[in-house]
């Protein structure tokens, strides 16, 4: 027999374990066609029917006490889709507020740039992540610092990595579209012996765009091995290795308060302009189960980002003389980030109640030294950047001045947390969740005059949920969450010797309370998640209004809203997936000018619908609808984003070992704004394309 056929039960039991974070039953062995058979069956719904980025634990999502989306990448790579912005379109009240530079969301109203995960562990660097490597993406929404620390005001986004699985099928695949895009990705799987399972991830894309002088080129490299090193001992190691060199792509300016009416492809960047990310991320996993009812996990992650950039941008325009004003900078940034997990998860019982038990220590690390170059304006005997037409941009007007260093700075951030977590079962209908972690934050920041500043914060963040299930397949639910965001916990570092008290206050503090009810239907194939929220930000930096120069804790920020979504089978071989989202994200309280204004990138209403035919051989279709209301481009609301509907569609036909499928995205042309990073940079989607893709597994 085949080394790849020899799966027993203990090996195929922990490479369940390492896909749900839990001990299971001994699985029953099963021939390679029923185990493939499951998975193709598993990976054609969109339904996920257990995540443990909510609790930490595998748990089904009907009984987690907030609101998760989760979002399987394979449904958005199909579409050419390989950032997160584009791959979370539609999520109801989450939207992109992507730089060029870096992913950046917005999730219930509130920033999430630095609220990035990779498999749990923090993931805070500047840089655009690729998603080939990645099983899917959950979007855990309301604060989650019970559980991940600093951050987290609107939400998490955690992505899942593809990891080794015994007796899994490798895979082979080719996509080209247009505007020259051609991809070559392969996704290989071995089983060494019957201990030891091997996969790779690798591929390269190049690709350019409907944007004047714009392209694009990705390299992807991820081995990674699960080793049953004894029969309850098991070690999973990932490394990934992704670069992304590209032309920078900071839009169109906004014009009397809308996008300029300029064409698609005009751009006011410089032919020598690019940006380079280089990450690679080590992750070490080690799973030991003391008994039946208690298992040991320690994590190790170490992540290094080198990203270098030179970018001539705009920085606004003037509808009376229509010229776009532009600036130069130059960055040279590293990070590196080192993060330490010991977790014991458990089950107890108590005066007859079963309580599921988790406690963590994390240690963190993370160094931040960016040194940033700018050109000399005219009148410290430099040159300025020239300026540009808005409607018919020379682009060969280019900066030649001198460029010289405006700030570099060295950053040290030391991190030390410890959490407990009790997922208490009741009864059959009640179930309760609390959880408490204790953080310690402290920052150092050295300037280039060599001034050196600290401070050092500590929080305690609390979370309590209730779930009440009166029938069989319906779950109400009740949450209550606090997170807080630190002095210098944001972009990593702090400004030394600061003026005024900048250094000196205390962390913002977000809190939320969220209700809602979980539904199974369909014999439990469908899923829905009715949530209604409160999010405030309550201790909301602002300025004094007696002295300008200090900063106070009274502003406020207020985020309500209601969502719905829907993800599952239908009916035999029809599936469904898709949402809808309605919030009210404010500035209630401000002393800079933006009291009562809404927040920027979040539209008032926002969701998707994707309707599927999928046999299990021959053709199968794909056709659905995003849509997100007018927004604006910045916090001062003084441009207007406005709403679109994008409708995209996907044919295919697919046999045991061949896969072949064409999507056109946008099919009706619509000019759109996916985000902005200010009103005088307003990002465009893109037009009408076409994406086929082929793959041949064995």
């Amino acid at each position: 027999m085949p080394a790849f056929l020899r799966l027993n039960s203990v090996s195929l039991g922990f490479s369940v374990l390492l896909t749900t974070g839990f001990a299971c039953a001994a699985p029953t062995l099963l021939p390679e066609t029923s185990i493939n058979a499951d998975r193709e069956a598993e990976a054609d719904s969109p339904r996920v029917k257990e995540v443990s980025t909510a609790t930490r634990t595998a748990t089904p999502v009907r009984y987690v006490p907030q609101a998760i989306d989760s979002v399987k990448t394979a449904a958005v790579l199909d579409y050419g889709t390989n950032d997160l912005g584009t791959a979370l379109s539609g999520i109801p009240n989450v939207s992109s507020g992507a730089d060029t530079r870096f992913d950046s969301l917005r999730i219930r109203g509130f920033d999430a740039s630095n609220d990035f995960y990779l498999d749990g562990v923090r993931d805070d660097s500047q840089y655009v992540r690729d998603l080939h490597n990645i099983e899917r993406i959950d979007v855990l929404k309301g604060p989650a610092a019970v559980l991940y620390g600093r951050g987290s005001q609107g939400g998490i986004v955690n992505r899942v990595s593809k990891a080794p699985e015994a007796g899994r099928r490798s895979s082979i695949e080719a996509q080209g579209g247009s505007e020259d895009m051609r991809s070559l990705y392969a996704d290989l799987s071995a089983d060494a012996t019957e201990n030891i399972s091997l996969r790779l991830n690798m591929g390269n894309q190049d690709s350019n765009s409907f944007r004047d002088d714009v392209s694009s080129h990705r390299q992807l490299f991820a081995p990674s091995i699960s080793w049953q090193l004894t029969p309850r001992l098991n070690w999973l190691a990932q490394y990934e290795y992704s670069r992304f060199d590209r032309t920078p792509d900071r839009g169109i300016p906004g014009v009397n308060g809308r996008p300029a009416d300029v064409k698609r492809e005009t751009t006011y960047g410089d032919d020598r302009d690019y940006i380079d990310d280089k990450a690679q991320s080590l992750r070490s996993k080690l799973t030991y189960e003391l008994n039946d009812n208690w298992q040991l996990r320690q994590t190790l992650s170490v992540f290094k980002l080198d990203s270098d950039f030179d970018n001539t941008y705009l920085t606004g325009a003037n509808a009376v003389t229509n010229r776009v004003s532009r600036a130069r900078f130059q960055q040279d940034l590293q990070t590196r980030n080192v993060f330490n997990n010991l977790e014991a998860e458990g089950t107890v019982d108590t005066f007859g109640f079963e309580h599921r038990l988790l406690t963590g220590v994390e240690i963190g690390s993370q160094r931040r030294d960016p040194k940033l170059y700018t050109s000399l304006a005219a009148n410290r005997g430099g040159q300025a950047v020239p300026t540009l037409d808005i409607y018919n941009p020379d682009r060969n007007q280019s900066h030649t001045g001198p460029m010289t260093v405006s700030s570099d700075n060295h950053t040290e951030v030391e991190s030390r947390a410890v959490y407990v977590q009790d997922q208490l079962r009741l009864n059959d209908q009640w179930q309760l969740l609390a959880g408490l972690r204790y953080d310690r934050f402290d920052v150092e920041t050295t300037n280039m005059a060599g001034i050196k500043d600290g401070r050092d914060n500590n929080s305690t963040s609390p979370r309590v949920g209730l779930v009440w299930t009166p029938l069989q397949d319906h779950s109400f639910y009740a949450s209550w969450s606090k997170t807080y965001s630190p002095v210098g916990g944001g972009l990593i570092g702090i400004t030394p010797g600061a003026s005024g008290n900048a250094n000196d206050l205390d962390p913002e503090l977000t809190r939320q309370k969220e209700v809602g009810v979980k539904s199974d239907w369909l014999d439990e194939r469908l899923s829905t998640t009715f949530a209604v929220y409160e999010l405030e930000l309550y201790n909301r930096r602002t300025t004094d209004p007696v002295d300008p120069t200090l900063t106070i804790l009274t502003g406020l920020q207020r985020s309500r809203g209601i969502e719905l979504t829907a993800t599952g089978q239908l009916v035999g071989n029809w599936y469904l997936r898709g949402g809808i989202g309605l919030q009210d994200a404010t500035i209630v309280k401000d002393n800079n000018g933006l009291e009562g204004n809404r927040v920027s990138n979040v539209a008032k209403r926002n969701g998707s619908l994707f309707l599927t035919w999928k046999p299990e051989q021959g053709w199968y279709a794909e056709t659905g609808l995003t849509l997100v209301g007018s927004r604006f481009a910045d916090n001062q609301n003084t441009t207007v984003l406005p709403g679109y509907g994008r409708w995209d569609a996907l044919a295919g036909f697919r046999q045991k070992e061949w896969d072949l499928r064409a999507a056109l995205n946008n099919l009706t042309d619509r000019t759109y704004y996916n985000s902005a990073t200010s009103a005088g940079q307003v990002r465009l989607g893109e037009p009408r394309n076409v994406v086929v893709t082929g793959t041949y597994s064995f």
